[in-house]
């Protein structure tokens, strides 16, 4: 290669370089998902409008907007046969806060101590690996004998269900500080408290978030097997309830109002992680 060809390569290496690093980190697609994800919901409701209101499907098994819509204005305005929808909605609010924030206190400063230490993580990663993959509704009965039917159970359910994926998140995000970050702050004469204060412990925090993501989810994934333990209030409770009855446009109601009030908690965990940890992805 020529003097002038290897100049020519060489100049244009750092514009390449920097192209390349801004392309290769690029999702696919990632530009107008909003507008698509709006315009598949639109589309889901219409189709879903179009085949209850022309008689395609039984009302029993699909029940139309309108009947849904109607018995979520029921509930909302205290005048169903049942109690009004706030009171299901604090019950159930009230038993997955608890349980999470119970499960939060506990189970990340267990994930912590097993990144850190060999003797907690034999000690505890074999019961919550073996529990882990386990549904609720197989160690239910076994909770309803041991704790009864009030609402010790429900809680220990969602605790439960919250616990694995917080400790395990926690876990790994111990792992993600470098070892030349480390180095870098004992060189600067950092104390071993002050690595885990300083280093470790933010460099764990986007693990942590995304294990409380999951956490919440898997709670009121376990709500309604939770209120199952004699309850009589609740929103899992109400769904079930109408299930006997095969009253399916109050099952399909608070299946809507579960989901809708399980994604407002996966958007205010978004928004704690974009605030909190604003540099993760940007690295």
């Amino acid at each position: 290669m020529s003097n002038a060809s290897a100049s020519t390569v060489a100049a244009a290496a750092p514009g390449a370089a920097a192209k390349l690093k801004t392309s290769r980190f690029k999702v696919p697609g990632e530009g107008p998902s909003g507008l698509i994800s709006v315009v598949t919901v639109i589309v889901l409701f219409v189709l879903w409008f179009l085949v209850t209101n022309l008689g395609l499907i039984k009302p029993l098994f699909l029940p139309s907007p309108q009947a849904v819509w109607q018995q979520f204005y029921e509930y909302l305005m205290g005048t169903a046969n049942d109690k009004p929808l706030w009171q299901h909605f604090l019950a159930s609010m009230l038993r997955v806060s608890v349980a999470f924030w119970l499960a939060f206190l506990t189970a990340v400063p267990a994930g912590i101590a097993m990144g850190m230490s060999r003797v907690v993580r034999g000690i505890l990663d074999p019961p919550i690996e073996f529990y882990r993959p386990l549904p609720p509704l197989a160690y239910l009965p076994l909770i309803i004998i041991w704790f009864g039917i009030n609402e010790t159970p429900k809680i220990l359910l969602i605790y439960l269900a919250c616990f694995a994926p917080l400790a395990l998140a926690a876990r790994s995000g111990m792992k993600s500080a470098s070892q030349e970050q480390i180095n870098a702050a004992y060189s600067m004469g950092a104390s071993y408290g002050q690595i885990i204060r300083h280093v470790i412990l933010p460099s764990a925090l986007p693990d942590i978030l995304i294990g409380m993501r999951i956490a919440i989810g898997f709670g009121w994934t376990t709500l309604v097997a939770a209120e199952m333990v004699a309850a009589n209030v609740g929103l899992g409770q109400m769904v079930l309830n109408a299930s006997n009855f095969l009253r399916t446009d109050i099952v399909i109601m608070g299946i809507f109002v579960i989901g809708i009030v399980a994604y407002a908690f996966d958007m205010i965990m978004r928004w704690a992680e974009h605030r909190l940890v604003p540099w993760k992805g940007k690295m």
